[in-house]
């Protein structure tokens, strides 16, 4: 190997100066780096029988860096997908075994080859924990262990911080907003109240079956599904989804997967239960008063469901950890893609209809080094990594940054302005910084329930529709006369708005309940108008999201709309833009108006909703507004790169 390392520089230097020797000397040793580390093969372990403290038995794969000296680390993936096949979803799990990491791809409780009954978001913690209590026993162990995983498996990772192994010591918790209870946004289900249906029934028509087939109890477990019969054999039952989508929009919702003959699930108990009640508080997620010690990046989207719990959660694991190391270690990298949408490499990424130019990053890199530092002990690998890295849609640029808030953060408000008459696209609705004057001005829409404004892109997944996130061109949305608009003047000066949203609206209606959504949008010069992000509030649930307060018809309510969080540069030319109505369907079920059940309704009433903005109803919007110049702030890893570029042109 010595030797192989001498040919490797010798060939590179001869007949060069002694500037450029050291120059390309340089280049040489990190392009043989690669060369020089050993790559090796992987074996399978399949169906490793693991035991709870319960005598549940929970099924795991084991892929070992054949040949590789121990003692190793280990990287654990919990899924509720079926292990089978995972290994394929991340381009890293396999460098991890290549690279010398035992990788653990366990189904969960109750799921594909595992035992125990599936129940949504419970026994995690204990399972987390005495699954990483059995891999540390193992006699190729170094103790070591991280956990890896996007959406359902992130947020198993964030459960398990909550329980604080000592032997957990690296976390990539990746689109993992569903792990962490947010009252009244528990598993990403609720939103201002009102039901995600769309997203929440997709899942469990999809995903949710508590029915799972496997051999006879007399059989052993462990055996059978390492025989040739198993490789044949259905496990979960089957779904006809498309005949599921064609039900969508009938009613009532609560029966809905029942009518689509999905399997028995959980899906009746989440649609039926208050946003905030004891059914989504006694549910296994990370809280905000756990305390947690173990070192994360936390990676999400701007077009993903979480971004804003995600940004809680990453502020969480600093405030809440336990040693100064878990404080001083928590990271954060938010992309411009949907869920679970990392691109390594584009040159166009186009995220649902709107181009946002080249948004690679090295995805694969910083969790590889990730679990260098940690789980191997190479104190080279993070390379100084900034806390924060952010993608500024609009900018089409990657942002970094070591505090958030990010610094010059002011909240900018922009009030609505009307003559009355905001309804669709060609009515006067207006949004500037001045505050109205006027006594009073009134914006009005009629809401029916049996025919909602449509869901166009946004900030889902599982849904089953091809246009479910990502930014698309709102503009025939914006034709509806039940679709309040209101823009601003065309900017002069571009503008970043990076951090939560949220709109201050005071409104009133005819019925005792229904919905106000709003939606945040960037207006190109062409007039096509992007979704930035959206939010809703239902009204029942204005004051408490555990407690439903019905509305006295005609009173006027202010209300605060929670619009999550975006990375937006509205560039001069553009135009800012908010729309308000009353639904966005199916992303939310459908207010039916009545003060009734919505989960059970099958008629509705049409409410008369109004809009105020006035002196006495300042409506508006906050954005958070980047202040001064701030100059794109390159990363380290990407200084390197633009450093090592030079060099190469020099040696070449």
């Amino acid at each position: 190997m010595k030797m192989a390392k001498r040919r490797c520089i010798s060939g590179r230097t001869q007949s060069q100066n002694i500037h450029i020797i050291v120059l390309t000397g340089l280049l040489t040793l990190l392009a043989c780096a690669s060369s020089w580390a050993e790559e090796f093969a992987i074996k399978l372990e399949k169906s490793v029988q693991i035991p709870m403290r319960d005598g549940v038995n929970l099924s795991t794969d084991l892929y070992f860096p054949e040949g590789a000296k121990g003692p190793l680390p280990a990287v654990l993936i919990r899924t509720v997908y079926n292990k089978k096949g995972t290994l394929d979803w991340n381009s890293v799990y396999k460098k991890l075994v290549q690279k010398g990491y035992v990788l653990a791809i366990q189904d969960i409780r109750g799921r594909y080859e595992s035992e125990g009954e599936y129940i949504v978001a419970k026994n995690r913690r204990e399972d987390g924990y005495d699954t990483l209590d059995w891999l540390i026993s193992q006699p190729w162990s170094n103790q070591k262990i991280g956990t890896a995983g996007c959406s359902y498996l992130g947020e198993t990772q964030v459960v398990l911080a909550a329980a604080k192994h000592p032997n957990h010591l690296a976390a990539i918790p990746m689109s993992a907003a569903s792990g962490y209870y947010a009252p009244g946004r528990a598993w990403q289900s609720f939103s201002g109240g009102a039901f995600e249906l769309g997203q929440t029934a997709g899942w469990f028509a999809s995903n949710g079956s508590q029915v799972f087939y496997g051999p006879p109890a007399s059989v052993d477990r462990e055996s059978w599904f390492r025989s040739a019969a198993a490789e044949a054999f259905q496990m979960a039952p089957t779904v006809d989804f498309p005949a599921y989508l064609e039900l969508l929009p009938t009613l009532p919702v609560s029966t809905l997967l029942e009518r689509a003959n999905v399997p028995p699930s959980e899906y009746k108990s989440w649609v039926t239960s208050h946003p905030d009640g004891d059914f989504f508080r006694n549910k296994d997620l990370a809280k905000a008063d756990d305390t947690y010690d173990v070192p994360a990046i936390f990676f999400d989207n701007w077009y993903d469901y979480g971004p804003s719990i995600t940004i809680e959660m990453f502020q969480q694991f600093q405030n809440n950890a336990q040693t100064e190391s878990a404080k001083n270690n928590q990271f954060m990298i938010i992309g411009p893609g949907t869920h679970c949408d990392f691109r390594e490499s584009t040159e166009e990424a186009i995220i649902g209809e709107r181009n946002l130019g080249d948004v690679s990053l090295n995805y694969s890199d910083i969790q590889l080094n990730w679990y260098d530092y940690w789980l191997k002990g190479d104190q080279s690998a993070l390379n100084k990594m900034p806390k924060v890295q952010y993608y500024l849609m609009g900018k089409n640029e990657w942002r970094s940054s070591d505090v958030w808030p990010l610094e010059n953060t002011k909240m900018q408000a922009w009030y609505i302005s009307s003559e009355g008459n905001a309804n669709s696209l060609s009515g006067d609705g207006g949004l500037s910084m001045e505050q109205q004057t006027s006594q009073e001005n009134i914006d009005h829409f009629t809401y029916d329930p049996k025919n909602p404004v449509p869901s166009l892109g946004g900030h889902t997944c599982c849904t089953g529709s091809d246009k479910e996130a990502g930014g698309y061109d709102q503009s025939e949305i914006e034709s509806r006369q039940d679709v309040l608009v209101y823009s601003s003047p065309v900017l002069t000066q571009g503008l970043e708005v990076t951090g939560k949203i949220k709109s201050v609206l005071y409104v009133s209606s005819s019925a005792v309940d229904t919905d106000f959504t709003v939606k945040l949008v960037d207006v190109y010069p062409d007039g096509r108008a992007f979704n930035i992000q959206e939010g809703v509030v239902r009204m029942r649930y204005r004051e408490s999201l555990s407690h439903a307060t019905l509305m006295t018809p005609g009173e006027v309510y202010k209300i605060e709309v929670d619009l999550n969080a975006t990375s937006n540069y509205f560039p001069a030319g553009h135009k800012i833009r908010i729309e308000i109505s009353s639904s966005n369907f199916p992303r939310w079920d459908r207010n039916m108006n009545t003060g009734g059940n919505n989960f059970d309704a099958v008629q509705g009433v049409i409410a008369e909703n109004k809009v105020y903005h006035s002196r006495q109803y300042p409506s508006h919007i906050l954005l958070p507004v980047i202040e001064g110049n701030r100059n794109n702030k390159k990363t380290p890893a990407e200084a390197d790169v633009q450093v090592l570029n030079k060099l190469k042109t020099m040696g070449d």
